[in-house]
C-alpha cells in the first residue's frame, strides 16, 4: 500500500509538472474568448448572439487543428518514449503541412459566405450582419489557427509543455488588449466594434502560427522539421487524427441544430447558453483540457517505452485526480453561478437564463472528470475511435434528441433543453470509461509502433 501510494504520488507530481503550463496556456485561451463576450456585451445581445453563432462554424479550423494534433501528439509521445527522433519529426512536419492546406478552402468561404451562413441559422438580421463581419476575419486566417494548434500539440506530446504555454499564452494576451483598445476605441486606438474583435484574433491567430514554427525548426525545442516522405508515418498521421476530427466536428456540427433549437426561445435564450459555455470554458476548462492532454503525454510515452501495464496505472491514477478537481469546481461553479454571470451581461432575461445554464454545466463537471483524462488515455495510444464514438452518441441522442422531445414535444420548454445537456456528459463518460476498461488500445500502440519499426522508423538524430 505504500508503495502504491509512492507511485500514485509520483504520477501526480508528474502530472503536476506537465499540466500546469497546458492549464496555464489554456486559461489564457480561453481568457482571450471571454473578452470578446463581455466586450460585446457592452455594443448589445445581439453581437453577443453574433459572436456565439460565427464561433459555431469557426470550430471549423480549431476541429481540424485537434484532429491533426491528436495524430501529433499519439506518434510524438510514442516515439519519443522509444527514441525515434525521426520518425517523430517526420510525424510532426506532415501534420503542419496538411493543416495549412485544409485551412485554404476555409479562406474563401469567409470571404464569400460569412453572412449567409449566420442566416442559416435562423438568426434575426442584425445578428447575420454581425456575425458574418466577425466569421469573415476568423476564416481568413484558418491556416495559422490549424498550424499553430498542431505545432503546439506535437511540441507537448515530445514532454515539453511549456513552450506552448509561453507562445500561446503571450500571443493571447496580444489578442485580449487588441479587443479591448479595437473593439472599444482604447488608447487612440479606432472603435471598430465587432469588426475589432474580429481584427484582434486575426492578428494574434497569424503571429501564433509564426511563433509556433519558428520554435519547432529552431534548436532551442527538442523537435525539428523533417520534410522527408514517410509512407507508414502518414499513414498513421490520417488514420489517428480523422477520428478525432470527426469527434469534433460531431460536438460542432450538432451545435447548428441545437441553437437553432435554442433561438425558438428567444436571443436572450440563445446568448445566456453562450455565457453559461464561456463560463464553465473559462473556469474548469484549463482542468479538464490539461487533464486530457497530461494523460495523453504520460500514456503515448509510457506505451513508447513498452510499459502498457504502467500507462494503465497511470492513466487511472490521472482520472482520480481529474474527477476530484472538476468535482470541486462544478460545486463552486453552481454557488458562484450569479456572480459570475453578472460579470458578462446586464440584460435581466439575459442573466437569468444564464445563471440555469451555467448550473447545468457546473452539475454536468464529474462527469467532465470521468470522460477527458480517460479520453486522453485512449488518444495517446492511437484509439480515436473510441471517444469519436462517445461524442457521436451523446450529441445526437442526448444534446439534440432528447433535449428537443423534452423541450418541444413534452412541453417542458428550456427545462428539457438542461436534462439533455446533463445526460450528454454522463454519455460521453460512460462510453469511454467502457472502451478504457474493456478495449485493445494497448494492443492498438504496440501495432503501430511495430508498424513504425518495421518501415525503419527507429532512427534517431
Amino acid at each position: 500500500m505504500q508503495l502504491f501510494g509512492r507511485q500514485v504520488g509520483g504520477i501526480w507530481r508528474r502530472a503536476a509538472s506537465l499540466g500546469w503550463p497546458v492549464a496555464v496556456q489554456h486559461t489564457f485561451t480561453t481568457l482571450m474568448r471571454t473578452v470578446d463576450i463581455i466586450v460585446t456585451g457592452l455594443f448589445s445581445p445581439a453581437a453577443v448572439a453574433a459572436v456565439g453563432l460565427a464561433d459555431l462554424y469557426a470550430q471549423l479550423p480549431l476541429r481540424v487543428g485537434l484532429g491533426l494534433g491528436a495524430g501529433a501528439i499519439t506518434l510524438s509521445s510514442q516515439d519519443t518514449g522509444r527514441d525515434a527522433e525521426v520518425s517523430r519529426d517526420r510525424a510532426i512536419t506532415l501534420a503542419l503541412v496538411i493543416g495549412g492546406l485544409c485551412g485554404l478552402p476555409l479562406v474563401a468561404v469567409g470571404l464569400f459566405y460569412a453572412r449567409p451562413l449566420i442566416a442559416l441559422l435562423g438568426a434575426e438580421r442584425e445578428v447575420a450582419r454581425l456575425g458574418g463581419l466577425y466569421l469573415t476575419l476568423v476564416f481568413g486566417v484558418a491556416p495559422m489557427r490549424i498550424v499553430g494548434l498542431v505545432g503546439a500539440r506535437a511540441l507537448q506530446g515530445a514532454g515539453d509543455t511549456r513552450t506552448p504555454m509561453v507562445l500561446n499564452g503571450g500571443v493571447n494576451l496580444v489578442n485580449a488588449v487588441l479587443t479591448v483598445a479595437l473593439g472599444l476605441g482604447l488608447w487612440q486606438f479606432p472603435r471598430m466594434g465587432i469588426v475589432g474583435v474580429g481584427l484582434a484574433t486575426a492578428i494574434s491567430r497569424t503571429i501564433e502560427a509564426g511563433l509556433v514554427a519558428a520554435a519547432i525548426a529552431t534548436p532551442r525545442t527538442a523537435l525539428s522539421l523533417e520534410p522527408t516522405w514517410d509512407t507508414t508515418v502518414a499513414r498513421q498521421v490520417v488514420r489517428v487524427s480523422l477520428p478525432s476530427f470527426a469527434e469534433g466536428m460531431s460536438s460542432s456540427l450538432a451545435n447548428f441544430p441545437f441553437n437553432s433549437l435554442l433561438l425558438l426561445f428567444g436571443t436572450e435564450a440563445n446568448a445566456a447558453y453562450h455565457i453559461g459555455r464561456r463560463v464553465y470554458q473559462q473556469l474548469t476548462g484549463p482542468l479538464y483540457r490539461s487533464a486530457s492532454t497530461v494523460t495523453s503525454i504520460v500514456v503515448g510515452q509510457a506505451l513508447g517505452e513498452g510499459e502498457a501495464v504502467e500507462a494503465r496505472r497511470n492513466a487511472v491514477s490521472l482520472l482520480v485526480l481529474s474527477f476530484a478537481l472538476l468535482t470541486a469546481a462544478g460545486i463552486a461553479m453552481f454557488a458562484g453561478a450569479e456572480r459570475i454571470v453578472a460579470v458578462f451581461t446586464n440584460d435581466p432575461a439575459t442573466r437569468g437564463y444564464a445563471v440555469a445554464f451555467t448550473r447545468v454545466f457546473a452539475v454536468s463537471m464529474p462527469f467532465f472528470g470521468v470522460f477527458f483524462p480517460l479520453a486522453g488515455a485512449l488518444r495517446g495510444a492511437g484509439d480515436t475511435r473510441t471517444p469519436f464514438y462517445a461524442r457521436l452518441v451523446g450529441t445526437f441522442v442526448f444534446l439534440l434528441g432528447a433535449s428537443y422531445l423534452l423541450a418541444i414535444p413534452l412541453g417542458y420548454g428550456l427545462v428539457g433543453v438542461y436534462v439533455g445537456m446533463v445526460l450528454t456528459y454522463v454519455c460521453w463518460a460512460g462510453i469511454v470509461s467502457a472502451g478504457f476498461y474493456w478495449g485493445g488500445w494497448a494492443d492498438t500502440a504496440a501495432s503501430m509502433i511495430a508498424e513504425r519499426e518495421e518501415a525503419g522508423g527507429t532512427e534517431t538524430e
